[in-house]
């Protein structure tokens, strides 16, 4: 047995506030923080649209059929 301690495989993260999100490695938060900086406000409006009506199309479908 080796009396060197054991290191750990994840190095903290000090800017994530979450415990968990402290434990990721390095390149997935990095890459959240990229994402999250490439988003301009014109994509936001439309990705926010395209939701909207994806579940407006859903309800009128549900209730069309419900009441057919």
């Amino acid at each position: 047995m080796s009396t060197q301690p054991r290191r750990a495989l994840v190095l903290t993260d000090e800017s994530a506030r979450h415990p968990f999100r402290q434990s990721l490695p390095p390149h997935v938060c990095a890459r959240v923080r990229d994402a999250s900086r490439k988003r301009s406000v014109r994509d936001i409006i439309i990705e926010d649209w395209k939701s909207f009506l994806a579940i407006y199309c859903a309800t009128f479908l549900t209730v069309s059929a419900f009441l057919a």
